[in-house]
């Protein structure tokens, strides 16, 4: 179990993590999303002892990582972003290295390589220079790295970037695999990859956590509208009247004209009614036949974007709050100033008036 308690980074002046608190639990894949500068390498470093926390506690299966740094680091395996490898070493030297570092010995230590290099489909590239690998199997060997010793935590910056669709669906199903033994902490850009692999998602912007949910939940909540796609037949053009027979229709859109003489429409309702039944209902009487109806599902993309932006307008009111604050205040001062200049100089006026 990872527990993230108030956790704050600071670079001089800059914050670059700002009192965020989540916790993993044992067993769960989470995926740690944000745009680039929110935090998330930064978060990701501090979890694996890179780099300690300005405030705030970070504990690892029960081990403070400030105040037993060994003992919680041995819990976590860590595959950084970009791939750093050493590219003069075999695969097998590099892994072979990888598990001298975790101190694994002897026995212990060939049988783990072997079973790593195994689990992560290198057995045919083992004896190959990094150098002379694809992309790919670099990843992977990356991985193979971070999995050696049999961490119980496996933490994976950016593990897809950078490769060809066959790789991704590699990489993302050795993934999936790893996540039936592992507690694994994902980040990524393919967010289509995180809600096909991840339980949880973890979202981050500006140093802040923005929202902890299931991406199926963030979906649903961010979702303002519902959509239908329909195909229909429409010999006499009356799904453009449609909007008149179906109070509840905010738009009909029209998708495009299909050769077999069907149009694709989107349907646009409020987002607590779900017009499915009305419209089986209604059309046959129009003279319209259906060919398909179907929802059009939320993606985890929406729902990342309009909590990305929401807490950038935030952000933004929040300044603009501050500075209308500190010119309130600016102006109440002068204005003090000013009537006790006044208030001055009209003594001085009566003083001078009573001596004339």
């Amino acid at each position: 179990m990872i527990e993230v308690k108030n956790v704050t980074k600071k670079y001089a002046s800059i914050t670059a993590v700002n009192d965020i608190s989540f916790s993993v639990e044992d067993g769960e894949v989470i995926g740690f999303l944000g745009p680039n500068g929110a935090g998330k390498t930064t978060t990701m470093n501090m979890i694996t002892g890179f780099i300690e926390p300005t405030e705030g506690q970070i504990i690892i299966n029960g081990y403070d990582i400030s105040k037993k740094p060994k003992k919680a680091k041995k819990q976590i395996g860590y595959m950084p972003e970009g791939v750093p490898l050493y590219t003069e070493l075999t695969v097998k030297e590099f892994v072979n290295y990888m598990a001298e570092l975790k101190l694994l010995k002897g026995k212990e230590k060939k049988e783990n390589v072997e079973k790593t290099i195994e689990e992560t489909g290198l057995l045919d590239v083992q004896n190959k220079l990094i150098r002379n690998l694809s992309r790919g199997y670099k990843q992977r060997t990356s991985l193979a790295g971070a999995l050696v010793g049999n961490p119980a935590i496996i933490i994976l910056d950016e593990p897809t970037v950078g490769l060809d669709p066959k790789q991704i669906t590699e990489i993302r199903n050795l993934i999936k695999e790893l996540g039936k033994k592992h507690t694994v902490i994902l980040s990524s850009h393919i967010l289509s990859e995180v809600s096909q692999i991840c339980e949880k998602v973890i979202i981050i912007n500006n140093g802040k956590i923005v929202a902890i949910d299931t991406p199926e939940n963030l979906e649903t909540k961010t979702k303002e509208k519902n959509t239908l796609l329909v195909t229909v037949e429409d010999p006499n053009g009356n799904m453009q009247n449609l909007k008149e027979k179906i109070a509840e229709i905010e738009e009909i859109k029209l998708l495009k004209d299909n050769e077999d003489n069907t149009k694709q429409y989107s349907i646009t309702s409020n987002n607590q009614v779900d017009l499915r039944k009305v419209l089986f209902e209604v059309l046959p009487k129009e003279d319209i036949t259906i060919f398909e109806l179907k929802k059009s599902e939320a993606t985890l993309e929406e729902a990342f974007i309009k909590l990305i932006d929401s807490n950038e307008n935030e952000e933004t009111f929040t300044e603009e709050s501050k500075v209308d604050k500190e010119k309130e205040k600016a102006e109440k001062k002068a204005a003090k100033e000013k009537a006790k200049e006044e208030k001055k100089k009209l003594k001085q006026e009566n003083k001078k008036g009573g001596k004339e």
